[in-house]
């Protein structure tokens, strides 16, 4: 599903449907205030737009959401998950990896190219959302998020929905010294030489860690291929940032 209000536009995800009080979304680039090679909704604040844009640009995403704040995880590509709460937002140590219970809070994550993945447990109304780039994969954030969902907000991996943003498809997903980079057993996801699935390893440790296929969703959209809709890193360098973001709206 795509969405346009005020020229601001973003995807919303199926398996959110029918939670009418919960915003789940990635933001296309249009619609913003920033320039040149970050044209326009550029959401990430370290990549070398202009601060006021970002601003603008971020003020504009929460908007739409309505909600009174929206987090943004301090991203360092690791596995740390932080629980956000009305006595803490102000104070975000570096994590990839942001859940909370509070109403009218939201949470993001930036990216180009790498995963946004948005999370949800029906039965106790908790959310979460991280960032996935390939080495928070390798290091396989979505194992630490379902373990910190379940052992301090006590929630079920078979209750998690997971809903993952476009992001690199296997034929730009190229690292030539994988033997390097990748675990042994992310070797059999190799396509043709040196490129890899990485949309089918976050698959398979979502399901490894208890989460149902049918409650997973991967918008298998590749970044690269969409240079219209979608900020890329590997194609362009220097570039923007996407937001996904999901707030419980009441």
């Amino acid at each position: 599903m795509e969405l346009d209000k005020d020229r601001v536009q973003w995807i919303e995800y199926d398996l959110f449907t029918h939670y009418s009080h919960v915003f789940a979304g990635t933001f296309l680039r249009h619609g913003g205030a920033s320039s040149g090679a970050f044209v326009s909704l550029n959401a990430g604040n370290n990549v070398g737009d202009h601060p006021d844009a970002v601003k603008v640009n971020r003020e504009l995403i929460q908007k739409q959401v309505q909600v009174d704040h929206i987090i943004y995880a301090k991203q360092v590509h690791g596995v740390d998950i932080f629980e956000i709460t009305s006595q803490n937002f102000g104070k975000i140590p570096e994590a990839d990896g942001l859940v909370t219970k509070e109403k009218k809070i939201g949470l993001a994550v930036t990216h180009a190219d790498c995963q946004g993945a948005l999370f949800y447990d029906p039965q106790n109304d908790i959310i979460g959302v991280a960032h996935a780039g390939w080495k928070g994969i390798c290091k396989n954030i979505y194992q630490a998020m379902v373990n910190f969902l379940c052992s301090t907000m006590h929630s079920k991996p078979e209750d998690l929905i997971v809903c993952i943003s476009p992001s690199l498809c296997p034929e730009h997903a190229e690292f030539k010294e994988y033997k390097e980079q990748l675990p042994r057993e992310y070797w059999d996801s190799q396509k043709e030489k040196n490129h890899f699935d990485l949309w089918a390893i976050a698959n398979k440790q979502l399901l490894d860690a208890g989460v149902k296929e049918a409650n997973i969703e991967m918008m298998q959209t590749c970044t690269y291929n969409n240079t219209k809709d979608y900020f890329s890193f590997r194609r362009d360098k220097i570039t923007g940032r996407h937001a996904t973001v999901i707030a419980l709206k009441e």
